[in-house]
């Protein structure tokens, strides 16, 4: 399956052409290679997402074309889960 609709289905997110858009922006890898919204994920790929100052790593457990909210929960794990802090500078 395509990783733009993947994330879609899992609701990780809400649209498709973010997803896209991620890739085009070189934010969204698979097994830490560049990926484009067209590759395709399975079962055991892990997938990082670049969010701006949060940055997600799953692993794709399970991959179908439609998933209720609580099918979409088991489709992936969590591995890892970044947030970067604001700096500020003291004057």
């Amino acid at each position: 399956m395509r990783i733009d609709k993947y994330l879609k289905v899992a609701r990780i997110l809400k649209r498709r052409e973010v997803g896209k858009q991620l890739a085009l922006n070189e934010r969204l890898f698979i097994n830490e290679r560049t990926a484009k919204a067209a590759s395709e994920v399975k079962p055991g790929d892990t997938i990082r997402i670049v969010f701006g100052h949060r940055e997600i790593l799953i692993r794709v457990l399970e991959v179908r074309d439609s998933a209720s909210k609580e099918q979409a929960f088991g489709m992936y794990e969590i591995l890892e889960e970044k947030k970067e802090e604001s700096v500020k500078e003291e004057i």
